[in-house]
C-alpha cells in the first residue's frame, strides 16, 4: 500500500497520454504532496512494471495551482486507492500479455502458432470464436484457414462471404479504409442487430445466422520485415465489441504475436523447400521391370534428413534397388545424400552384380570425399525372371520379406556403416522369393519414430507386416501405407523427431 499524503495534487499529463501507447491506462497521473512537486517530478523516478514514468513536463501544461485539503468523510474513495488500483491494473495487463507472448513463444511450427495466437486472442477481447486467415501479401504462401471453435464446414460457409463486405477480408485485399496508416487497426465489423449504420451484405447476413454469431472484430497481422501476412477475426455471440482497455491489450498481444509468426512462415517455408529438393534428388517415378512391381514412400522430417531410395534398370532385364541414410540433418545432409546417390548409380551400372563391390567403392568415395561423415546402405541385385536377390548392407536395418505362408526379416551379416572403418567388407546374402512375395526394404528412421526401443520397434514392424491384408497384397504401394499406418497410427510419431521414412517393396510375379 501507497503511503500518500491526504493533502495531494492530481493532474493529468497530457504528454504522457498522447506518447502512451501500451493501451493498458488512460494516462499517467503524476502524484506529488502539496508545496512538493519538484521533487515528486524530478529525474530517475523507480520503474514500475518496466515502464518508466519520467517523462518531460508538456509546456501547454497549466501553472500548479495550491492544493487544497479534501476532508476524508466527503469521499469514500480517497486518490490513492484509485492509484494503487490503476497501478494494480497496469501491472496484471502487463503480467497477462508477458504470460500469452512466453506460450506463443514456445510454439516451434506455423500451425501450433496460430492456434495458440487465435485461443489468447480471443481471449483478450473476450470472444468464443475466431478465425486467422494466413495469406502473406508476397504471394509466396502458404496460405490457410485456422478456426476456434469453428469445423471446416463453418469455414467454408465464411469463404462464401463476398471478402468487400467483411472487415478482415477489407484487411487482406489492402483496402483503404482497412488499412488507415497504423500498423494495428482495429475494426468492429457488425452484423444483424449490432447497430452497425453500414447495410449489411445479404450473404453476410445469412452466414452469421447460420453460424449464430452477431458481431467481429478484426485485426491485421503486419510485421516489420514482411509486411502483411494476414487477418484475425474473432466472433461474438451476442451484439459486442471489446471495449478501450481489450482493444489496446489485443493491440499489443497482435502486434508482437505477428512477428513470431513471421518468423515461424520463414520457417515453414524452408522446410517446404528443403523437401522440394529433397524429393527432386528422388526418383520422380518407378521404373517398369517384367516379373517385378514396385512401390515406394518418402516421409521427410522437420529439419530435412538424408534417407534415400532408388530403383535402377540394369542389363539383362535385372534391377537395382537400394535405400540408404547419411548422417545429420538440414541443407548439407540433403546435398550429401544426392552425392551419395549419384555415385552409387554409378557404381550399379558398372558392377551391380556384386552388391559387396558397390557398397565398398561407395565407402571408399565416402571416405575420400567426406570423412566427417558416415552413412549407412543397403545395395540388391534383383534378377526378376528368376526371383533371385543378393543384397549386401552396410549398417544398415535388414529388409522384410512378406508373403500369404511367411513375414520374416532376411538375416543378413552384421556390417559396419560406411565411413566408420578404414576399409569396409561385409559378405552378400542371397535370397528367392516366392511368387507373390514382397521384399520390403526400409531406413531406421520409421523405427525410430515410434518413440519405442529398437527391439520393440522391430516386434511392432513386424507385426505390421504381417498384418497386410489380402486385398492389398498384391499393390507394393498399398503395402507401404498400411506398414506406414500401422507401425505410426494416425501419424502419431515421437513428439520431436527430426528421422526422415523411407520405404520402398518389390512385389515379385
Amino acid at each position: 500500500m501507497l503511503d500518500i499524503d491526504p493533502h495531494l495534487r492530481v493532474d493529468v499529463d497530457p504528454l504522457m497520454a498522447a506518447q502512451h501507447d501500451l493501451g493498458v491506462c488512460d494516462a499517467i497521473w503524476r502524484i506529488a504532496p502539496a508545496g512538493k512537486a519538484d521533487v515528486m517530478s524530478a529525474p530517475h523516478l523507480p520503474k514500475v512494471a518496466g515502464i518508466d514514468p519520467a517523462v518531460a513536463g508538456s509546456p501547454h501544461t497549466a501553472a500548479p495551482t495550491p492544493a487544497r485539503t479534501i476532508p476524508a468523510t466527503s469521499h469514500p474513495t480517497a486518490p490513492g486507492t484509485l492509484i494503487q488500483d490503476r497501478l494494480a491494473g497496469m501491472v496484471s495487463d502487463l503480467t497477462t500479455l508477458h504470460e500469452l507472448t512466453e506460450r506463443l513463444t514456445r510454439t516451434t511450427d506455423l500451425d501450433g502458432s496460430l492456434h495458440e495466437f487465435l485461443r489468447a486472442g480471443a481471449a483478450l477481447v473476450g470472444a468464443r470464436r475466431g478465425l486467422v486467415v494466413l495469406e502473406p501479401s508476397d504471394g509466396l504462401g502458404p496460405t490457410s484457414t485456422i478456426g476456434l471453435g469453428l469445423g471446416r464446414a463453418d469455414l467454408g460457409h465464411i469463404e462464401t462471404v463476398p471478402r468487400s463486405a467483411t472487415s478482415y477480408g477489407r484487411i487482406l485485399d489492402g483496402l483503404p479504409d482497412a488499412e488507415g496508416g497504423s500498423d494495428v487497426l482495429p475494426e468492429a465489423d457488425a452484423v444483424p442487430g449490432a447497430g452497425s449504420a453500414a447495410p449489411v451484405d445479404p450473404r453476410h447476413r445469412e452466414v452469421a445466422a447460420r453460424l449464430g454469431y452477431a458481431a467481429s472484430y478484426a485485426l491485421p497481422l503486419t510485421a516489420e520485415a514482411t509486411g502483411r501476412l494476414g487477418a484475425a477475426v474473432w466472433l461474438y455471440d451476442e451484439q459486442a465489441e471489446p471495449n478501450d482497455r481489450q482493444r489496446d491489450l489485443a493491440g499489443l498481444y497482435v502486434r508482437h504475436g505477428s512477428e513470431h509468426l513471421a518468423r515461424m512462415l520463414e520457417v515453414e517455408r524452408s522446410r517446404a523447400r528443403l523437401a522440394t529438393v529433397a524429393e527432386e534428388l528422388l526418383p520422380s517415378r518407378l521404373p517398369r521391370v517384367p516379373g517385378v512391381q514396385l512401390g515406394a514412400r518418402h516421409v521427410t522430417g522437420p529439419a530435412g534428413g538424408g534417407d534415400w531410395y532408388d530403383a535402377l534398370p540394369l542389363p539383362e532385364g535385372a534391377l537395382g534397388l537400394a535405400v540408404g541414410s547419411v548422417t545429420g540433418t538440414g541443407p548439407s545432409a540433403v546435398a550429401a545424400m544426392g552425392r551419395l546417390r549419384a555415385s552409387l548409380r554409378a557404381y550399379a551400372v558398372m558392377e551391380g552384380e556384386d552388391p559387396v563391390a558397390v557398397l565398398s567403392d561407395l565407402e571408399l568415395l565416402l571416405r575420400l570425399t567426406e570423412p566427417a561423415r558416415s552413412a549407412t546402405a543397403l545395395f540388391a541385385y534383383c534378377e526378376p525372371a528368376q526371383r533371385k536377390i543378393v543384397l549386401a548392407g552396410a549398417g544398415h536395418t535388414p529388409p522384410l520379406l512378406i508373403g500369404e505362408r511367411r513375414t520374416d526379416y532376411v538375416e543378413t551379416s552384421l556390417s559396419a556403416p560406411l565411413g566408420m572403418l578404414a576399409c569396409w567388407e561385409a559378405p552378400s546374402v542371397e535370397i528367392e522369393p516366392a511368387p507373390g512375395e514382397t521384399v520390403l526394404l526400409y531406413t531406421d528412421g520409421l523405427l525410430r519414430r515410434t518413440g519405442d526401443a529398437m527391439d520393440r520397434a522391430y516386434a511392432r514392424l513386424h507385426a505390421a507386416a504381417a498384418s497386410v491384408p489380402r486385398a492389398v497384397r498384391d499393390d507394393p504401394a498399398a503395402i507401404c501405407d498400411h506398414v506406414l499406418r500401422t507401425v505410426l497410427p494416425d501419424g502419431q510419431d515421437a513428439g520431436e523427431s527430426t528421422e526422415d521414412i523411407v520405404l520402398l517393396a518389390a512385389r515379385f510375379d
